[in-house]
């Protein structure tokens, strides 16, 4: 595709990553039949191509509008495009760099900045997102029941063993995942302990940086990512071989530090060792594919399993089909999904943002996991768990929850 970028955006590092990507867009369609939104509203304007032709548009000086901003604001950033276009298009790092710039041409309404200003300020503070969990949770008889039943009930938190082992990594406890599933981590925990692996929680470290950076905060995002950057590096010094990722959608923004902290002296060459360590935790087992096959598991009978794979692990993070194969080892067996490469609707905060499109991605990916009668539905990712829990006719949990019980 080719470009003419206006001189306000020409020598800017923004600009020129823009026009790379813009670039290598040849505009055959291809992202468009996996597209999401394109799907629901059938509107060129919400499928990936014609993204590309307004973010180009807007480099090239044309007047961005509000009607611009609202087919930014509706993209899922799945990245299903990403997997089908066969160019090698960045899509998911152009949105970004698009949604930044509409945002400073055309502003927010005074209710869209306060909705947004206060999910950077209460989904990304733990301690604050459990007090108002605990209030809700509380209140919860009190609720109508189109709202209580948003308002998951409390876990009983799992203690972690106290072994130490020779070999340890490092854990990233999210900043909603604490507080919303505490045992997802747990799991994760005793599984790894049982391959004589120890898991290490640093204090300091928080929120990934998503939430804050996909809201267009970015600054803010990259603050956080410096953050744990800081926390985990003393670990990392010490030997720990690796930093877990047990929320799919923390991890594909773990492993583009390195690129998102390039320009920043003082955090660039450690950024990119954080990446290079960052695995999800699929990856970590596969790799000990021995030892966890070695492993007795309990004969109960666990019934049918669907599984769901979030867009932030298949598209964002290419890992296809390796959570299955560790589910399948260890004695479960898995329905049939059709469309499985289609978004659930959850997509950070997309499911607050836009409920409307939300909700129908929700009932059309229900249908298609619950279409094998399973007993229950298992996923990577705490946003796309609390999603789908919301509508499921069948419990849905992360898939290292199931595991950790069948090798109890």
């Amino acid at each position: 595709m080719q470009t003419n970028l206006s001189v306000e955006f020409k020598n800017t590092a923004a600009g020129q990553e823009a026009d790379s990507i813009l670039r290598s867009c040849v505009h055959c369609g291809f992202c468009n039949a996996t597209c999401p939104t394109f799907q629901l509203l059938g509107n060129e304007l919400d499928s990936p191509r014609g993204r590309i032709y307004l973010i180009k548009e807007m480099l090239e000086g044309a007047p961005v509008t509000q009607k611009t901003q609202l087919h930014l604001d509706r993209c899922l950033t799945c990245r299903a495009c990403e997997t089908t276009c066969p160019s090698g298009v960045q899509y998911g790092r152009l949105i970004d760099i698009g949604r930044e710039i509409a945002e400073k041409k055309v502003g927010r309404s005074l209710w869209q900045a306060l909705q947004r200003k206060l999910l950077r300020s209460v989904l990304t503070n733990e301690m604050l997102f459990n007090a108002l969990l605990t209030l809700g949770r509380a209140s919860k008889p009190l609720l109508p029941a189109i709202l209580a039943k948003n308002i998951p009930d409390a876990q009983m938190a799992r203690p972690w063993p106290t072994t130490k082992h020779k070999r340890s990594m490092l854990i990233l406890d999210g900043c909603v995942q604490p507080g919303l599933a505490p045992n997802i981590n747990a799991a994760t925990a005793h599984v790894l302990n049982k391959l004589n692996i120890s898991l290490i929680r640093a204090a300091r470290a928080g929120c990934c940086g998503a939430v804050s950076y996909h809201l267009n905060a970015q600054e803010e995002g990259l603050n956080a990512m410096r953050r744990n950057i800081d926390a985990w590096w003393p670990h990392l010094e010490a030997g720990a071989e690796a930093i877990v990722m047990t929320a799919s959608g923390c991890g594909t923004m773990v492993v583009e530090y390195g690129h998102l902290l390039s320009h920043d002296p003082l955090y660039a060459a450690r950024a990119v060792r954080v990446s290079a360590l960052t695995r999800d935790l699929s990856e970590i087992l596969s790799a000990e594919h021995e030892k966890l096959d070695a492993l007795p598991t309990t004969k109960a009978v666990r019934g049918k399993v669907a599984f769901h794979s979030p867009c932030t692990l298949q598209h964002g993070q290419k890992i296809v089909g390796v959570v299955e194969n560790i589910l399948s080892r260890s004695g479960f067996e898995l329905t049939a999904v059709q469309d499985k490469h289609l978004c659930c609707g959850s997509a950070g905060t997309y499911s607050i943002l836009q409920p409307k499109l939300s909700s129908e991605l929700r009932s059309n990916k229900l249908a298609a996991l619950q279409k094998g009668q399973p007993a229950q539905i298992a996923t990577a990712n705490i946003g796309c768990m609390s999603h789908l829990q919301n509508g499921a006719d069948v419990p849905v949990r992360h898939w290292i929850e199931l595991l950790d019980e069948a090798l109890a």
